[in-house]
């Protein structure tokens, strides 16, 4: 027989909830995001306390572990997803072929003109939220795309994409 649906008054600020129905014997907390940081606090309080687990990351293995994973990982503290355009100290040196169509429009208008999604998915997968890089990204895979489009036989069996005689700067005719 399933049990009846009551609300709850949240542990830390008192107000009535309706607990969630998978985990109705245990949630003690609202979604409100205070309180779902004073739950976390709660859980993190009750483990540590736990005899068991009082000494788990002390001692000498744990040392040279987190040793080995920061040598493995390095920089891995400085990493940070920054919307500033003037961050990046990184300069391209590689001369790329642009498509005649992006450079009659400005930067701006062209990342206007394309579908949020796309803009959300790229920065998504590359990690990186400049305008400059997003309109690079599309360039390239505009590319690609056309590339892969096209019905010549070095696409489909194997060609080096990337080194194609196509790819390097003609002179004007």
């Amino acid at each position: 027989m399933a049990r009846a649906k009551r609300r709850r008054k949240c542990r830390n600020c008192g107000d009535l909830f309706w607990p969630d129905p998978r985990n109705v014997s245990k949630q003690k907390y609202c979604s409100e995001l205070d309180c779902r940081k004073a739950s976390k606090s709660a859980a993190q309080r009750r483990w540590s306390g736990k005899k068991r687990n009082r000494d788990y990351f002390k001692g000498a293995v744990h040392v040279s572990r987190v040793q080995e994973w920061r040598k493995q990982h390095p920089g891995y503290w400085r990493r940070t997803c920054s919307a500033l355009q003037d961050h990046s100290t990184v300069k391209s040196t590689v001369k790329q072929n642009v498509n005649s169509a992006l450079v009659e429009t400005s930067l701006q208008d062209h990342l206007n003109a394309q579908h949020a999604v796309i803009i959300g998915l790229i920065s998504h997968l590359t990690g990186n939220t400049l305008q400059d890089h997003i309109a690079s990204t599309t360039r390239n895979m505009q590319q690609l795309g056309q590339d892969i489009l096209n019905t010549s036989p070095q696409i489909f069996y194997g060609g080096d994409h990337g080194n194609k005689e196509t790819d390097k700067p003609r002179p004007d005719p």
